[in-house]
């Protein structure tokens, strides 16, 4: 009977990750020292944060609810629910026992308990790290879960909740209400002759109506937003709820693929953390004077740990970063103008980390300016404005970048006319005038304030790999340059456990190979992710190669957040060198072989390129 029910969890773990990879007698080895149990509804499984567990679980059969520890509390929260093939219990693996919840049966269950050693092993090995990029980092620490949880990888087709409100145009507001009424949905969808869609919300009504003294029963075509903006259903939802809090709407239709609206997505369906997020974005939009917008941003250094704790993931809370960074940039300058009233035709750009949304509590502000050269203006009115914009940062906790990339300096302050034409020198000639370190500063650039049009350096990089094989080769060299390490040479002749700095030894390797494999695609300024995908479909980089860096990528990001949330809680600056005995053996195997993957790739890659590169 033993042998029969060792089969059937063999068989069982072989179908379930992390353990899919492993060969037939590794599952068998682990299957001989696992076993069975089961449980009655409401019975406790384990219990987990006093020293790690002997044990970890995969649920077998019905569901295993996880909660908070407090035996006093009759109903104790439930924060996680899982079925049949999933893993709990491993995060006190990870970080040393310091996760507590308790898991429950939720029903008449089953789970296979793994030996903790056993499971350790197979998490240190690359189906494991895979394993831990797609779910550990979003799995509990004994705190209430968001209201819909999501990750950077959730597209938007998964948080549709209800089919839309669909009234016409001539129907009168008082109807619109009540249909929007009756469906428990604040806003209703209006089709639109030429095949768009309009939104009348409750705001709508509120403001429009109510607030204009105008009758109730004036048709819905008279206070509609028309077009409504919409989204479709397969994009990700972190980029969707930005674009909705760049924009300041709160409700947008997302679309099927043959374009039927199918849904409405809310602000509050993203995430509480939405609210967080979403609500200091708009009292830096709105601050008065230099003085509220000071004000305002004393909350961004507590945003990243409200965000985290309240589920979101790194990728997703950086992103979140950039874009409360790029709002106080943006109403930074808006103020700074109110001392130069006739400067206009100018645009505002940010570089660096915050231009890809990869921006981390320690990250300063690089920055950019162009305008348009018509003789009116000269130059050092608009680096005076940059100057003041600057000092605006600066009262708000964000300080200008330390290198110099700043838009008051004359090597980032230019007409649109002279940046396109020191672009193109800088491809002809990539090795004069820091050509190189320019080019890759101005590639990731976007433009926050102003025309996108006078951001004129990409239409000159984007044709890079036909017009300049020669400076994009350089941008795979200086890509290639920069070996990822974990310790030093000095760490490891004197056997010390050391320091490694996670920017400039793991992610900047990343980066940098992300952003010529973009070039290698036509594409200029994106997040690096999607840099290295979009690689794939040019072949430069394999399908397995970007989604390894991908993951190699977002765990050194979680590692740099905790680390910095981690220094802002004691009251320190934060920073990105980080001591290796700080972190748990599983992580630092994780880094380690992380660091490897990257020399690896980078070595194929330097092996794959036609031009000898030495």
């Amino acid at each position: 009977m033993a042998g029969a029910e060792d089969s059937d969890t063999v068989e069982f773990l072989g179908a379930h990750s992390p353990f899919q990879e492993l060969a037939d007698d590794e599952l068998a080895r682990i299957a001989a020292g696992a076993s069975v149990r089961r449980f009655r509804a409401g019975e406790v499984i384990a219990e987990y944060g006093h020293g790690s567990a002997d044990a970890v679980f995969m649920v077998r059969a019905g569901r295993v609810e996880l909660t908070a520890p407090g035996a006093e509390l009759d109903r104790p929260e439930v924060f996680e629910t899982l079925g049949p093939g999933a893993l709990f219990g491993y995060i006190p693996l990870i970080i040393g026992g310091e996760a507590r919840f308790v898991a429950r049966a939720a029903e008449p269950a089953s789970a296979i308990a793994l030996p903790a050693d056993e499971v350790r092993a197979v998490l240190g090995r690359r189906s494991g790290l895979t394993f831990l990029a797609e779910s550990a980092w979003q799995s509990i620490s004994a705190r209430p879960a968001p209201t819909a949880g999501w990750s950077s990888t959730t597209r938007v087709s998964s948080l549709i909740r209800d089919s839309p409100v669909f009234v016409a145009l001539h129907t009168p507001v008082v109807e619109a209400v009540r249909a929007m009424g009756a469906a428990g949905q604040s806003c209703a969808l209006i089709e639109l002759p030429d095949g768009t869609l309009g939104i009348v919300t409750e705001s709508d009504v509120t403001h429009r109506v109510v607030g204009a003294g105008r009758s109730p029963d004036v048709p819905v075509a008279e206070v509609m937003t028309a077009p409504a903006r919409s989204v479709d259903a397969g994009r990700y939802a972190i980029t969707t709820w930005l674009e909705m809090l760049e924009a300041g709407v709160r409700h947008m239709p997302v679309c099927s693929p043959r374009g039927r609206a199918i849904g409405v997505l809310e602000e509050t369906d993203l995430l509480v953390a939405a609210s967080r997020g979403g609500s200091l974005q708009r009292r830096i939009a709105h601050a008065t004077d230099a003085a509220a917008l000071a004000s305002a941003t004393q909350a961004m250094p507590r945003l990243a740990d409200d965000l985290v704790s309240a589920g979101l993931d790194a990728e997703s809370t950086c992103g979140v970063l950039s874009l409360i960074i790029d709002t106080t940039a943006r109403r930074a300058v808006e103020l700074a103008l109110e001392d130069h009233p006739d400067l206009s035709g100018f645009a505002w750009i940010t570089l660096g980390s915050v231009a890809r949304r990869e921006a981390m509590p320690s990250s300063d502000v690089d920055s950019a300016l162009s305008w348009i050269d018509d003789g009116d203006r000269s130059a050092d009115e608009f680096r005076a404005l940059a100057r003041r914009t600057h000092t605006i940062l600066d009262d708000c906790g964000l300080p200008a970048d330390t290198n110099g990339a700043v838009a008051f300096s004359p090597s980032f302050s230019r007409s649109c006319d002279d940046w396109l034409l020191a672009a193109r020198r800088w491809l002809s000639a990539p090795l004069a005038d820091h050509g190189l370190i320019m080019s890759s500063l101005l590639i990731d650039g976007r433009v926050i304030l102003g025309p996108e049009s006078l951001h004129t350096a990409p239409s000159a990089f984007s044709s890079m790999p036909a017009d300049h094989p020669e400076a994009l080769r350089l941008q795979l060299l200086n890509a290639l340059s920069l070996r990822p390490r974990v310790r030093s040479l000095r760490d490891v002749l004197s056997r010390r456990g050391g320091t490694v700095d996670l920017k400039a030894h793991v992610i900047a390797p990343i980066v940098n190979l992300a952003r010529w494999a973009g070039l290698t695609a036509g594409i200029t300024s994106a997040p690096t992710p999607a840099r290295l995908h979009s690689a794939v479909d040019v072949g430069t980089l394999t399908s397995a190669e970007a989604s390894l860096l991908h993951e190699v990528f977002a765990m050194t990001q979680r590692l740099r957040l905790r680390h910095q949330i981690t220094q802002l809680r004691a009251g320190h600056t934060p920073g990105d060198v980080i001591v290796l005995s700080d972190l748990s053996p599983l992580e630092r195997s994780m880094l380690s072989e992380g660091v490897r993957e990257i020399s690896d790739i980078q070595r194929r890659v330097r092996t794959r390129i036609t031009v000898p590169l030495n």
